[in-house]
């Protein structure tokens, strides 16, 4: 066995501890000898929730100091909380989508996901047109080139988290490190996440993302604008999601998707405000969600406006 290898296994992280508490290892204990401050430090967080605001300051502050010195940019980490009345809420215009999967590029950019591995929150499926019956997921293709779109006799469909009301994937997390905040974003916190999958065995869309590796992101591409529960890097062996750029829509600002879709198919926005475009697609189109038959309530509609008679 090499040294590194020796020391991998050595060293005791928080997430390794709960992991071996899930799998019933609750006689595992801290090494003394090997676990620097730091590492006492990050085994004895407190959950998210229950960190009072010197606490979350003094943590944004060292993550702000050790990213940027891993990545040469002034970095500025927040954790700004829900605003009051607002349930963010997507709306996808499938009629308009034509596969470019120029929002998923958008995404890996501003919520800093590894290049390699290569980790992807929005999937762009492709599916043999039918105007007579809408064909499951799993009949798609998410492997098609990008650089022939929109082609004939073909529909896109993009897949992301759909930020359920009842979510499946919070209920089965053991160590309670995923969870709805009250304007409808499902979060991760990383440093709490063990790597055990349940939520993406859970997850009836697909939508979580294991990271198996080192997280890779180009120094040059790395956004330092991070919200602690959206875009800061995510830890290798922990599971990631779309968080509808909680960095950006907690600030009244789109999703990086929205902007990047270059005809308009994406729609964002509050809905319990009865004035936003989405609640004008929710009450004047025909809109559908994924798999409505499991009841878990997503907050991301399709619909189609070409041949409606209705401007979206």
């Amino acid at each position: 066995m090499s040294d590194n290898k020796k020391k991998d296994n050595s060293q005791l992280t928080r997430r390794k501890f709960l992991a071996g508490l899930t799998a019933g290892a609750a006689a595992l204990t801290l090494p003394a000898v090997n676990a620097d401050a730091y590492m006492m430090e990050e085994y004895f967080r407190q959950h998210y929730k229950r960190l009072d605001k010197e606490d979350l300051n003094e943590i944004l502050t060292k993550l702000e100091e050790e990213l940027t010195f891993k990545y040469g940019k002034k970095v500025t980490a927040t954790a700004t909380p829900p605003m009051d009345d607002v349930v963010f809420g997507y709306a996808l215009d499938l009629s308009r989508c034509i596969g470019c999967r120029k929002c998923v590029y958008a995404c890996v950019k501003e919520n800093n996901l590894s290049r390699d591995p290569q980790i992807q929150w929005i999937k762009v499926l492709e599916f043999q047109k039918d105007n007579k019956k809408w064909q499951g997921l799993e009949h798609s293709n998410k492997y098609y080139n990008p650089k022939k779109v929109p082609e004939k006799g073909k529909n896109y469909v993009p897949v992301q988290c759909q930020q359920c009301e009842k979510p499946p994937c919070v209920k089965v997390c053991p160590v309670q490190a995923t969870w709805q905040e009250k304007d409808g974003i499902v979060v991760v916190d990383y440093n709490w996440c063990i790597g055990c999958r349940f939520c993406m065995a859970a997850c009836p869309y697909g939508a979580r993302n294991f990271n198996w590796g080192k997280p890779s992101i180009p120094k040059e591409e790395f956004n330092p604008n991070i919200h602690y529960l959206g875009n800061r890097p995510q830890y290798k062996g922990t599971v990631g999601k779309c968080t509808f750029c909680i960095q950006r829509s907690r600030k009244g600002r789109y999703t990086a998707c929205v902007e990047a879709c270059p005809v308009g198919a994406r729609k964002f926005g509050n809905l319990m405000d009865p004035k936003s475009e989405i609640r004008y697609i929710l009450e004047n189109m025909k809109v559908f969600r994924l798999k409505e038959e499991i009841d878990t309530k997503p907050k991301f509609f399709y619909f189609f406006s070409m041949g409606t008679g209705v401007k979206s």
